[in-house]
């Protein structure tokens, strides 16, 4: 009776420890199924930060133009380019550096009369590029004038009277005098009057000043 319970005992131990180790098999044998996990990737790096710089109304700058321009062909709202002369700069950071493109307009085209009056040319500012993006300005005009002609007319007039007093009083005395001059000064005044219009003309390459009526920001990737 004794030896059987014992045999019995025997049996369920050997059943249990058995059922132990199966379970620990089991359980590692899942474990080297399961994969390692995998490290999540770092977070992307910012985006770069942008920083502000303004161009202050009155800023002054000069710029070159890249075309010619005159009073006898070029007209009012006329576009023009030209490049900047000068680096723009804040401190000792280049906002705009020098050769950046602008883009500008004609405001007013007038030749001088022909017996009095100036010719002017003025040019305003419009825009410029800078890294891919396109800044509109207000920029003051630039203006260029003729100098004014009357000792021109003078020369002319005067010239052509004496030169008609001359050959009058050779052709017939003091009465050819008075008539050459009369005639010497029409003469005169149609000379003016056909070579005394003047015009104004801008080379390429010619530099002009302009200075900002109202300030402009530029955003610029650091």
């Amino acid at each position: 009776m004794i030896k059987n319970i014992l045999r019995a005992l025997c049996c369920i131990t050997l059943l249990v420890a058995a059922g132990c180790n199966r379970v620990k098999t089991d359980t590692v044998s899942a474990a080297a199924r399961t994969p390692a996990a995998v490290p999540a990737p770092p977070p992307p790096d910012p985006p770069p930060a942008r920083t502000s710089f303004t161009l202050h109304e009155g800023t002054k700058f000069r710029v070159r133009l890249l075309q010619a321009l005159d009073t006898q062909r070029s007209r009012p709202g006329d576009h023009f380019t030209a490049s900047l002369d000068e680096p723009l700069v804040d401190g000792d950071r280049v906002v705009v550096p020098k050769g950046a493109s602008f883009r500008g307009h004609i405001v007013q085209s007038k030749s001088s009369g022909r017996f009095k009056g100036r010719a002017a040319l003025a040019l305003e500012l419009d825009s410029f590029e800078l890294n891919g993006q396109h800044y509109s300005l207000h920029s003051s005009e630039s203006t260029v004038t003729s100098k004014g002609h009357k000792k021109h007319h003078l020369a002319w007039i005067g010239g052509g009277s004496g030169g008609g007093a001359v050959i009058g009083a050779m052709a017939g005395g003091g009465a050819g005098a008075l008539i050459g001059a009369g005639a010497g000064a029409v003469g005169g005044t149609v000379g003016s009057a056909i070579t005394g219009k003047r015009q104004i003309r801008l080379a390429a390459e010619t530099p002009l000043t302009f200075t900002l009526r109202s300030p402009v920001t530029i955003a610029e990737t650091t």
